[in-house]
């Protein structure tokens, strides 16, 4: 960690809990930028999941299902 980054830091943790909670949550998101690559891949999988399902060679389960089996 840089003498800089180490600077804000030791600022950050005399912040009031409200300040540090507001400035992580600006700091994420600087780091939550959108990316149109990973965008189109995504739609292009949405695509073929979509058009799979509609082809019968998807099958879904409910809600119900996926929660019970993680609470097992």
């Amino acid at each position: 960690m840089s003498t800089k980054t180490k600077e804000i830091l030791n600022q950050a943790l005399e912040l009031s809990p409200i300040e540090k909670a507001h400035l992580v949550d600006c700091l994420l998101s600087s780091l939550d930028k959108p990316d149109e690559a990973i965008d189109n891949l995504w739609r292009e999988e949405v695509k073929k999941r979509l058009e799979a399902y509609q082809a019968g060679k998807l099958t879904t389960v409910s809600l119900q299902q996926v929660l019970s089996k993680y609470q097992q």
